[in-house]
């Protein structure tokens, strides 16, 4: 069994990689570092106690569930933050209850991080774009629905959901996902013009 102070350190190094290099920079907010450098520290301290405790590890791993229930209840998070929400639990157990060899137990909490890292780039998939639009027609018709949502976004719409037709108040409330299409570049032409005018 590993040592209390060696996977202690490791799971250390591992969550201020995954809060500090992979999630703040990215998405910017600090209650959530609060939550996600706390509940990793809280999770494997009791995880590490479990592991000495005659308590069974599953009643142990159940009672962390009930606690995740219950955090994500209490407040608004995006899926990529629950994402990381329980990225910052698994590091916790793994590094708590140390039931394989330090190696391999450093190697999983890397792999979480570098699977968050490359799921979670800003370049990965940036195009894509979900969203709830609102408009002011009800439209009955889903190839009108879809034209207009076309021409208000300025993309390509994959699909879309209906939430809401208000008849009354003549509104349409719309999931649509979409896909933003790349810029296309300047020509070449036009750039060396730009250049010689501002020069």
């Amino acid at each position: 069994m590993n040592s209390v102070l060696e996977a202690a350190l490791v799971d250390a190094a591992v969550i201020f990689v995954l809060v500090f290099a992979v999630y703040f920079p990215r998405h910017r907010r600090r209650d959530l570092v609060v939550a996600y450098l706390g509940l990793n520290v809280g999770v494997f301290a009791v995880a590490n106690a479990l592991t000495t405790a005659k308590i069974g590890v599953g009643l142990g791993l159940g009672l962390f569930g009930i606690l995740s229930i219950i955090r994500l209840r209490s407040i608004q998070l995006t899926q990529y933050e629950i994402a990381y929400y329980f990225a910052a639990l698994a590091v916790g157990l793994l590094g708590g209850l140390s039931v394989a060899p330090l190696g391999t137990t450093a190697a999983l909490m890397a792999l979480i991080v570098a699977v968050l890292f490359v799921g979670d780039h800003p370049r990965l998939l940036s195009g894509y774009r979900h969203e709830v639009v609102v408009l002011d027609r009800a439209y009955t018709d889903e190839h009108a629905l879809r034209a207009e949502l076309e021409r208000q976004l300025g993309a390509y719409v994959h699909g879309f959901t209906v939430e809401k037709r208000d008849l009354v108040n003549e509104t349409t409330w719309v999931d649509v996902r979409y896909a933003v299409p790349r810029a296309a570049p300047e020509p070449r032409g036009k750039r060396e013009l730009t250049t010689l005018v501002k020069g």
